[in-house]
């Protein structure tokens, strides 16, 4: 009796230990998922909500778009334990007044690649749909950031405006201009006409100048050098305050402690170091939120005098309330 209850025991563990070894092996060979969740990120400026919606990433090649010594590109990738290429977002901003949906810049669409051409479903994901969009704020008129405008052959946001600096307007969608552009530079022009054309064609395309209140609670103000007509956009309710600043950095790991540092992409890059420092110097000084066209996603954060640079402090994560 002894003997067959000893037997049974000795049965019953290693059949426990077979269920748990293949139980192991199951979990362990689950392939796997390689994705991120959603990309959008929300939070409130005032009254007025803000959700931050990722079009992707897009690798650069940092060390040899920016305008330094390999050595000192070297050294601040170092430091932000990063390699060249670098992973880089691509942030657009839905703004919600209360009575319009805004949004600065419209990603890349399908002229980067598979890995930027997420605005659209991270809208979706974000709890809007895109024909809910009423105006649509271009910091610039680069690719990266009006590709999203069409969805191969229709309006991707069919009952938008759409606004942007007139200086940019009369540069990138001028046949003048296409005609004498360096031939590796004629593509830009090319996108931006592909792109605004259809809305211009309806009369949904409605340049600006300067500082200018688009809307209640958003306004423009311009900060030329990356393109002819780069702006920024002020989101401001109840005292508080975010400043988008579109492109005026490319590379945190670089441009903040050493602001004077551009990249190739500028148009002219003497007045986008001035537009940059001043930019910074501003939000420094009053302490205000800044949102990075290309800062790692989801791009926010305060900057903090160093030096003769700044350092970067990202937002803390919260929850709307």
């Amino acid at each position: 009796m002894s003997h067959n209850c000893t037997g049974r025991r000795a049965a019953l563990t290693a059949m426990a230990a077979a269920l748990l070894f293949a139980g192991s092996a199951a979990f362990a060979a689950a392939p796997m998922v390689k994705t991120q969740g959603p990309g959008f990120y929300r939070m409130m400026v005032g009254d007025i909500e803000v959700t931050v919606v990722s079009d992707g990433t897009v690798d650069l090649p940092m060390n040899q778009l920016l305008q330094s010594s390999q050595k000192k590109i070297n050294a601040a990738l170092h430091d932000h334990f990063l390699t060249s290429p670098v992973e880089t977002s691509v942030n657009a901003y839905l703004i919600n007044t209360g009575t319009k949906l805004v949004m600065v810049d419209a990603g890349a669409g399908l002229l980067f690649g598979p890995t930027l051409g997420k605005l659209q479903a991270n809208i979706v994901a974000a709890g809007y749909q895109p024909d809910q969009i009423d105006e649509i704020y271009l910091t610039h008129m680069h690719p990266d950031h009006l590709g999203g405008l069409i969805n191969i052959d229709k309006l991707a946001f069919p009952n938008a405006v759409v606004r942007a600096d007139s200086h940019d307007a009369d540069f990138w969608l001028s046949p003048l201009e296409l005609a004498r552009a360096p031939a590796d530079q004629k593509t830009n022009f090319l996108a931006a006409m592909g792109m605004l054309g259809p809305y211009a064609a309806i009369n949904r395309f409605y340049p600006f100048t300067g500082e200018t209140e688009l809307v209640p609670g958003v306004r423009s103000t311009s900060s030329y050098g990356h393109t002819p007509g780069h702006t920024t956009y002020v989101v401001e309710s109840r005292g508080e305050k975010l400043v988008l600043i579109g492109d005026l950095i490319h590379a945190g790991f670089m441009q903040f402690d050493d602001p004077s540092v551009t990249i190739m992409f500028d148009s002219d890059r003497r007045a986008a170091a001035a537009s940059r420092k001043a930019g910074f110097a501003d939000a420094a000084r009053h302490e205000v939120l800044i949102g990075g066209a290309h800062l790692a996603f989801p791009g926010l954060g305060h900057l903090r005098s160093s030096g003769k640079g700044y350092q970067f402090v990202p937002l803390n994560y919260t929850v709307p309330r």
